[in-house]
């Protein structure tokens, strides 16, 4: 009997929130057969990823995903075996009543942020609230044993490999982007929000020995990549080259090629949670711009990840990725740590590569979600 499951998702950070569910959804139809309707409060924000996405719909079905509006006024609907809460978001009362009406009670979760913070571990797959006699389960994803793990499609490793190894294909690809990689140049993606701290890194790769060009698709850090350029605005296909860097603007892509832009990069930066898991793997040396919280609670996330994925390095290589990150989400000045990251370039290669095998020797998170529904029937 094929399990339904509903994702209820609402956009609050554009892109991060639809852009894990809607991987999600696919993934739990193509790899485990499952009947999945994911639930969207912005089908304009879900139309940026998916172009097909019609916004005048309140039903339509994408990729074998029913894909549903999540209107202001709820319409009574059933509910399914499984039901994920994104991010703690607030389902619908007359849907909890539903879930609670059920002849089999459903499984209801949270599907909670990324995060590499120890307690998580000890919080992963344990009972929340209850709604009447519908009881709540935290999950968890994660980069260490005893959580859910992170979102990672069957083969991927194997397919980016193949396109690592591909010079074609990965000209061809760049070159459908409007992209010459110049020979020798670093090729960086760079995906941000807003970041004082931006002025003083491409300052410092302006004046670099070696080339770099910079790929930025629209979105936030655009402001600020004008105002280093000294231009009014930037739109896709702005194309400009001060000293050693050259910055050209992309258009926002779906997330299949986003990775595939990933792969053909040697240095990623990326932002919030989506990007972030596909830059680790891309294998390939990054940059994480963390989504800002109240009270500066996103920097004890950052310093956890930070002692996670460290481990194994050398002190000097250790001291320069871990300040280029500390000064990029500070908005501070990055010229030193750069410089300290590039003379590890190396070292931080072959460091991505083996950080990208180990998450990857563990379940993925849909594979958990799915284990954690059997255990509990």
């Amino acid at each position: 009997m094929t399990v339904r499951w509903d994702i209820f998702c609402t956009v609050v950070d554009n892109f991060g929130d639809i852009g894990v569910t809607w991987r999600l959804a696919r993934q739990l139809v193509a790899e485990h057969r499952c009947a999945v309707r994911l639930w969207v409060d912005d089908l304009r924000a879900f139309e940026r990823l998916c172009p097909e996405i019609d916004v005048g719909l309140c039903e339509q079905w994408q990729q074998g995903v029913q894909v549903r509006h999540w209107p202001t006024q709820w319409c009574d609907t059933d509910a399914a075996d499984v039901v994920i809460a994104a991010f703690a978001c607030q389902l619908p009362s007359a849907y909890m009543d539903a879930m609670a009406e059920r002849e089999v009670t459903p499984l209801w979760m949270n599907l909670d942020y990324l995060s590499a913070e120890d307690w998580v571990i000890g919080c992963h797959g344990l009972p929340s609230v209850k709604y009447k006699h519908v009881q709540k389960y935290f999950f968890f994803p994660g980069f260490q044993e005893g959580t859910g793990g992170l979102l990672r499609e069957a083969g991927l490793l194997e397919h980016r490999w193949l396109f690592q190894q591909d010079d074609v294909a990965q000209r061809n690809f760049l070159h459908g982007l409007g992209v010459v990689r110049e020979p020798g140049a670093r090729l960086i993606s760079l995906f941000a929000y807003e970041n004082a701290g931006l002025a003083s890194w491409f300052e410092a790769m302006a004046t670099d020995a070696r080339a770099s060009h910079v790929l930025v698709p629209e979105g936030r850090v655009l402001g600020d990549v004008a105002r280093w350029l000294g231009v009014d605005g930037l739109e896709s296909g702005a194309l400009h080259r001060r000293g050693a860097l050259t910055v050209q603007v992309l258009p926002f892509i779906r997330q299949d090629d986003y990775d595939r832009l990933l792969w053909c990069c040697d240095f990623n930066a990326v932002r919030g949670e989506d990007s972030f898991v596909r830059a680790q793997w891309a294998g390939r040396p990054l940059l994480w711009h963390i989504y800002q919280q109240e009270e500066d609670v996103h920097l004890e996330k950052l310093e956890a990840f930070l002692a996670l994925y460290t481990q194994g390095l050398s002190a000097s290589a250790e001291k320069a990725i871990s300040g280029l990150w500390r000064a990029w989400n500070a908005g501070q000045d990055m010229a030193e740590h750069w410089k300290a990251t590039g003379e590890a370039r190396r070292e931080l290669a072959e460091h991505a590569q083996a950080w990208c095998l180990e998450q990857a020797s563990r379940a993925d998170l849909a594979t958990a979600l799915v284990k954690f529904y059997r255990n509990w029937i």
